[in-house]
Parts: C-alpha cells; structure tokens; sequence
C-alpha cells in the first residue's frame, strides 16, 4: 500500500538528450493525471523547490495529439541550464501537502538523480548543486 501511496504522490522520468538540448521535458498525460486537470492549450505554472529548498516556477502547457494521445509540457530553461542536466537524470516531483495560508496551487519538491560509479558499483545519487 506505501508504494501505491508514493506512485500517487510523484511522477517522474529519465531526460532524454533532446529534453536536456531543448530545456522542457514532456510527460505522459497519464503520468501527471492524479495532479494537474488536462485542458488543451492551457498554460499553466508548476511551483517547485528544489534539494537546496530554493523556489523555482516553471511554466506547463497541455496538448493533444491524435496520434500519440494527450500529454504536457513543462519548460524550465534556466533550471536546466544552471543545474547543468543531463541525459538519463532522472527527475521526480513529489507533490507538497498545502500549508495554511498558501495558495491553492500545486507544489512540489524537484529531485534530481545522476547515475555515478562508486567503489565500481553503479549507484544513483541525488544532485546538490
């Protein structure tokens, strides 16, 4: 049941070298369901904070393709260039609970996974930069 819980509470995905060239990473419509109410063509801002607990705002877009179905957006050019992303980081958003007072917008904690080697085992570690 936690895991369930924790699947609920998070999307996230591997970067592909475009996303990483191009600064926007694009999900599964599927993936984000539980957070965001899809409506083509809508913008719309995702609020995150990041393992330095520095606020960050990107900015979604929904679209529908007949061939591939519905999906989202999220551009964030100067995250991606400062935290220097790469290919295959895996990133994961975990949906904040709401505090008293904020508004009702969606807010999340960004963690971003690099693959290293260490001691000659292959491990992911999160990146503090």
């Amino acid at each position: 049941m936690k895991n369930q819980e924790q699947a609920r509470q998070s999307f996230s995905k591997h970067l592909t070298l475009s996303e990483v060239k191009d600064r926007i990473i694009f999900f599964s419509y599927t993936d984000v369901v539980p957070f965001f109410e899809f409506q083509e063509g809508y913008l719309f801002f995702v609020n995150v904070t990041d393992s330095l607990r520095k606020p960050w705002t990107f900015i979604g877009t929904f679209y529908a393709n007949p061939e591939i179905g519905k999906y989202v957006s999220i551009k964030w050019t100067k995250f991606s260039s400062e935290k220097r992303l790469k290919a295959n980081n895996e990133v994961i958003f975990t949906e904040r609970p709401r505090h008293e007072g904020e508004a009702p917008s969606k807010k999340f904690k960004l963690v971003i996974k690099r693959k290293i080697k260490l001691f000659g085992q292959v491990i992911w570690g999160e990146l503090k930069v």
